[in-house]
């Protein structure tokens, strides 16, 4: 299953707002309908992929230094040790657990699992699966020339791949999430004493706003160079299918649901991370 952190990567880099997002998908999703039992949640984490989309959670650890601008190998083995605690897979699976019990309807796990047991869609996973634990200069570098060349002949494709990731990200607020991830970390990171802001958190967050005109591009650029390289050995055909599974409303539900898990297991994450860096070097000003 294709996620946003799979096509925007976190490593080049939610308080209230988007806590409240999470409680009104929760509320959405357990009133709309009977939820999945948790049997069931763990056969569609498989089919769909999405068990590999949260291991990969874990690789967004490695840039935690540098959004506190201290160098990682400071920490030495310490480091590696903290971060695989932190970031442990079993926990971040038993987090998804615990949500989807509460908010994953069975009427959209059906949906979703139809789709992705197909044959396009088992063929589908095995690439995502890859895509997720494999984000380098190399391949977006890569992806990037599959899209100049789309350009360059007026490929179909590039299009479909515009539908994708607009269907994967209907309400644009992957942007946002990530920065809520940034703002969560920091502050947190404020309070266990591990850095000294140097601005109030008014201050951080209309930083950030200022920023999302530049980013915003720039991320939308990284996820199409993303789906034009995942997606490279399919046919026109399969990626136009994909992209009208992707676009039905049940879909675009699951996705919506499941990012806002993903972002929410990633913050929390990251905030348990900045507790537990004190335990690792003195603060600094950042």
């Amino acid at each position: 299953m294709s996620h946003p952190s799979a096509l925007i990567p976190f490593r080049s880099l939610l308080p209230r707002a988007f806590a409240l997002a999470c409680c009104v998908l929760l509320l959405m999703y357990a009133g709309a309908a009977r939820a999945a039992d948790r049997d069931r949640i763990e056969a569609f984490l498989e089919v769909t992929g999405f068990d590999v989309a949260l291991d990969s959670i874990a690789l967004s650890a490695g840039s935690a230094p540098d959004m506190l601008g201290i160098d990682e190998n400071t920490f030495g083995a310490d480091w590696e040790r903290l971060a695989a605690e932190v970031f442990d897979t079993g926990v971040m699976h038993d987090m998804a657990l615990q949500i989807l019990e509460q908010t994953l309807s069975d009427a959209a796990l059906s949906h979703a699992v139809d789709f992705y047991a197909s044959d396009l869609g088992q063929r589908l996973v095995v690439v995502e699966n890859k895509s997720h634990m494999n984000e380098d200069e190399d391949t977006a570098r890569a992806g990037e020339q599959l899209v100049a060349e789309m350009v360059a002949t007026g490929s179909p494709r590039l299009e479909m791949f515009k539908r994708m990731n607009k269907a994967i990200d209907a309400s644009g607020g992957s942007l946002r999430a990530i920065q809520e991830i940034q703002f969560r970390f920091l502050m947190a990171a404020s309070a266990a004493g591990v850095v000294e802001l140097q601005m109030d958190p008014e201050d951080l967050r209309l930083m950030f706003k200022a920023q999302e005109p530049e980013l915003l591009p720039l991320l939308r650029r990284s996820a199409l160079a993303g789906a034009a390289y995942t997606y490279r050995s399919f046919s026109d055909d399969d990626i136009a299918a994909y992209a009208d599974a992707l676009e039905e409303p049940e879909m675009m539900q699951v996705y919506e649901l499941l990012s806002a898990v993903q972002y929410e297991i990633m913050a929390n994450r990251f905030e348990v991370l900045a507790g537990r860096m004190s335990e690792l070097h003195p603060g600094q000003d950042i």
